[in-house]
């Protein structure tokens, strides 16, 4: 049996939900297959939104990214105002500490006492830092519970448990795609697998494994959440306000190789006891991992795709969450309105062409 849809998302992880939502929004029929919601990057992640702490470099991928910061309070109360449900959105800075003072400093640069003032009890080994007051969070989960039921209620069909095997071709155009539940045919489709894109077409997009835990704030803290940032340097610590303290991660090259390990969160704890000392005393609430679509360069693969019919969002590495808003806006506005957006060109599939 074949089934027929106007517009077909391939992957419905945090990037396929979010373009499938823009798109049923602005007048679409939109429809999305999924392999497997647990398997999602975006519900892996630790919600940073943190294109200075990363010390991204200047060029395109840092324009995308703080274009696509500049959307997030907007763009989560959107979603609330759709849903009634909280994105857990908190524009709290991120202070990166470090252990060796830099030759040369910013207007980022906080000496010691000024970072106390910011951020008492770090560990003794931390000598000062940076502080990017503009970078935020979002709680990933609440925020992919959040754009699953917008989707739901805004009218896209979603199909969990469905496995993309193969994109049928004629000529430039896809005319089908073979999955574990059948034929589907499109008039349009987009690309959003993820880690598992490389299976489908030849892009170098590999998986590369990350582990986290999170750890729970103890009952004598009250309702105080000791943690005023997020921290982020050889490790990132981010503080819920419920109460939460969520820590990654590791960056793996192990192919699919599933679940935690002794060493990947032996390390995860060690580096974060050093960075602020105490985590030691805190319970230990879940541990988890995921898999990061990762390209040769760490950018994106944006925009029209290999066939005529064919767009492509994929290998946002570890930028998922933060270029959400950014990334449904493009294709959406591509797609829609055949509006390409200058900033894309940066992020072409060609680019990567033989690697």
């Amino acid at each position: 049996m074949t089934t027929h849809t106007e517009i077909l998302v391939l992957g419905g992880g945090a990037i396929g939900l979010a373009i499938a939502l823009e798109l049923q929004l602005k007048g679409q029929s939109v429809t999305v297959l999924n392999r497997s919601l647990s398997e999602s990057a975006g519900l892996a992640a630790a919600g940073m939104l943190a294109p200075q702490a990363e010390g991204i470099e200047p060029g395109p991928l840092l324009d995308l990214c703080l274009r696509s910061r500049a959307l997030y309070a907007d763009w989560t109360r959107k979603l609330e105002d759709l849903t009634g449900l909280e994105t857990g959105y908190w524009p709290c800075g991120i202070l990166t500490p470090v252990y060796e003072a830099p030759a040369a400093t910013t207007e980022h640069w906080l000496h010691r006492a000024e970072l106390d003032r910011l951020q008492p009890d770090l560990g003794p080994d931390v000598v000062g830092g940076w502080w990017y007051p503009e970078d935020a969070q979002v709680d990933n989960r609440a925020l992919m519970q959040g754009l699953r039921l917008a989707c739901q209620d805004q009218g896209v069909q979603l199909y969990e448990g469905v496995t993309v095997q193969a994109l049928a071709q004629d000529g430039d155009r896809i005319t089908g795609v073979q999955t574990s539940a059948g034929e589907w045919q499109a008039t349009h489709y987009i690309l959003a697998t993820g880690a598992w894109a490389a299976s489908l077409l030849p892009h170098p997009v590999a998986p590369r494994k990350g582990q986290m835990l999170s750890l729970q704030v103890p009952p004598e803290f009250g309702l105080t959440q000791p943690l005023r940032q997020v921290l982020f340097g050889d490790v990132y610590v981010v503080p819920r306000r419920d109460g939460r303290i969520v820590i990654g991660a590791t960056s793996e090259a192990v192919g699919f190789r599933p679940d935690n390990t002794p060493a990947g969160i032996q390390g995860l704890l060690a580096r974060a006891i050093r960075v602020f000392p105490s985590l030691q005393d805190f319970p230990i609430q879940e541990l988890w991992w995921g898999f990061r679509p990762e390209t040769p360069d760490q950018a994106p693969i944006l925009g029209p795709g290999p066939f005529d019919n064919l767009t492509l969002a994929l290998g946002h590495y570890r930028n998922g969450i933060l270029l959400m808003p950014i990334t449904a806006q493009l294709i959406s506005n591509l797609i829609v309105n055949q509006q390409a957006d200058p900033l894309l060109d940066a992020f072409h599939y060609s680019r990567l062409a033989g690697q």
